[in-house]
C-alpha cells in the first residue's frame, strides 16, 4: 500500500482557502474513486472533493470548521494505485463526467444511497443530471412509507419545536450561508455611509421589444429572452460615462476599476442569495449578454457556479422586481461602493411629451433605487448616475434585432 496526500485543489483566481463543511467518510473506511469525501466551502459556494484512488482513508488532517489552505493536504489515503498516474484535481464540478449537485449527494447521504445507486438514477435535468426531484421521486418509490417534503425536507433538519401550545414557536438555526449573508449585510453597514436615491423610468420601448422578440428568439437559440440583459447594457453604458461609480475604498484612497464586472444578486431556491459575476460585462453585445446571464443565473440556482465566479464584481445589480417590489434601499456589496435594485415594472397613465403638444397613453414604468457609499459618493453623482441608466433604458431602440 502506498499514501497519497489528498490536497485542497486550485478553485479559481483569488480563492486561496476553503472551510471543512463535513466529512462523508471516517478513518479507516474504506473508499472507491469519485466517493465524495469531503464538502467544502468558499465565501459563497459549496463544493465537494472526491477521492482520486481506490483505498482507505487513512487520516483527516483537519476538522469540520477548520480552514484548508490551496495546495495544502487535508487527508492521507493509502491505495494500492501507483501514485504518480494519478490526476492531482479531484474536486466535484460541472466538468466531470457525472456530476450531482451538493444537495442531491447530502440527500443521499442521509438517506444511505450509494454512490452507484444514485448513478442508475435516471436524470431530468441538463445533460441527463439528477435533479433534487429525481432522487426524491426515486425515494418515494422504494420507500412507499416514507412522506418526504420537497419544500422543507432540507429546511428544518434541525429545528426543535416549542412544547407550550400556547405559544408555539419553530426554532431554526441558520444554515452556513445566511450566516455569512448576515455578516457580510453587517458589515456593509458599518462601513459604509448608505444612501439612496430613485428614479422613474419609462422602459416602454424595452417591454415591446421583448414582446416582439421573445417567441422568435428562444426558438433560434433555445434561450429565454429576459429585460436583465437591457439593464445591464444600459448600466454598462452608464459607467462608461460616470467611471467614478466603478470604484472601491482602501483606506483613504480611491481605487478607479478599469474593468467592468457586473454581479447579478440571485435569490436561491433555499431562501439564501448569492451573487454570480459577469466578467468584462462591457465586451458583450446583448445577444451575448443574454446567454452569459441565462447560464450565471440558471447555474447559480442549481449550485453549479465555480468560486471565481462569484468574486470581482465592481458594481452590483438587484432584481427586486421579481419579487413584486417597486422600490427598495439595497446593501452595498462590499468591497464596491453602489448597487442598483431594479423595481417591478407597471402600466401606468402618464403624460407623454410630442412636437405636437402634450398627450395621455399607458406607459410601462418602473422604479430604480440606487444606493451608494456617501463616503466617496454625493448625491449630486449616486443621483445622476440612476438617472442616466434611466435615459439610457428610455431611449433604448425597441428595433434591436439580436438573432
Amino acid at each position: 500500500m502506498e499514501e497519497y496526500n489528498l490536497r485542497l485543489p486550485a478553485m479559481g483566481e483569488g480563492i486561496a482557502e476553503a472551510t471543512i463543511i463535513r466529512w462523508l467518510k471516517k478513518e479507516g473506511d474504506s473508499i472507491k474513486k469519485e466517493d465524495v469525501l469531503v464538502e467544502i466551502a468558499t465565501d459563497k459556494v459549496d463544493s465537494e472533493i472526491t477521492s482520486p484512488v481506490n483505498g482507505i482513508l487513512k487520516k483527516k488532517l483537519l476538522a469540520t470548521n477548520e480552514i484548508a489552505k490551496i495546495g495544502k493536504s487535508i487527508a492521507i489515503l493509502e491505495t494500492e494505485e501507483k501514485i504518480f498516474s494519478i490526476k492531482e484535481n479531484y474536486i466535484f464540478s460541472s466538468e466531470n463526467k457525472k456530476y450531482f449537485s451538493p444537495l442531491v449527494r447530502t440527500i443521499a447521504h442521509r438517506e444511505g444511497i450509494s454512490i452507484y445507486e444514485l448513478n442508475s438514477i435516471e436524470g431530468t435535468g441538463r445533460k441527463g443530471r439528477v435533479t433534487k426531484i429525481d432522487i426524491l421521486n426515486y425515494l418515494q418509490s422504494i420507500k412507499k412509507n416514507k412522506i418526504i417534503s420537497p419544500k422543507y425536507d432540507d429546511i428544518f433538519l434541525s429545528c426543535e419545536k416549542n412544547n407550550d401550545k400556547e405559544n408555539e414557536e419553530v426554532i431554526v438555526e441558520m444554515d452556513r450561508m445566511r450566516k455569512i449573508i448576515a455578516e457580510h449585510m453587517i458589515k456593509s453597514k458599518n462601513i459604509s455611509a448608505h444612501v439612496t436615491s430613485f428614479v422613474e423610468a419609462d422602459v416602454t420601448n424595452v417591454v415591446e421589444w421583448r414582446e416582439k422578440m421573445k417567441e422568435t428568439f428562444q426558438k433560434n437559440t433555445g434561450e429565454k429572452l429576459t429585460l436583465m440583459s437591457v439593464f445591464v447594457e444600459c448600466v454598462v453604458k452608464a459607467i462608461k460615462d460616470l467611471p467614478m461609480i466603478n470604484i472601491s475604498i482602501n483606506g483613504t484612497n480611491i481605487i478607479r476599476k478599469k474593468n467592468i464586472h457586473i454581479g447579478l444578486a440571485t435569490a436561491l431556491p433555499n431562501g439564501n442569495l448569492i451573487v454570480p459575476v459577469i466578467k468584462h460585462a462591457d465586451s458583450y453585445n446583448l445577444g451575448g449578454l443574454i446567454k452569459i446571464i441565462n447560464d450565471l443565473i440558471k447555474r447559480a440556482k442549481s449550485n453549479q457556479l465555480k468560486p471565481e465566479e462569484t468574486k470581482g464584481g465592481t458594481y452590483t445589480i438587484s432584481n427586486i422586481g421579481s419579487f413584486g417590489n417597486l422600490f427598495g434601499t439595497p446593501i452595498i456589496h462590499q468591497p464596491q461602493v453602489a448597487i442598483m435594485a431594479i423595481g417591478l415594472i407597471q402600466k401606468k397613465l402618464s403624460i407623454i411629451e410630442t412636437p405636437k403638444g402634450d398627450l395621455i397613453g399607458i406607459r410601462h414604468k418602473i422604479y430604480l433605487s440606487h444606493s451608494y457609499d456617501h463616503r466617496v459618493i454625493d448625491g449630486e453623482l449616486g443621483g445622476r448616475f440612476a438617472k442616466r441608466v434611466a435615459l439610457y433604458l428610455e431611449k433604448f431602440n425597441c428595433y434591436t434585432t439580436i438573432i
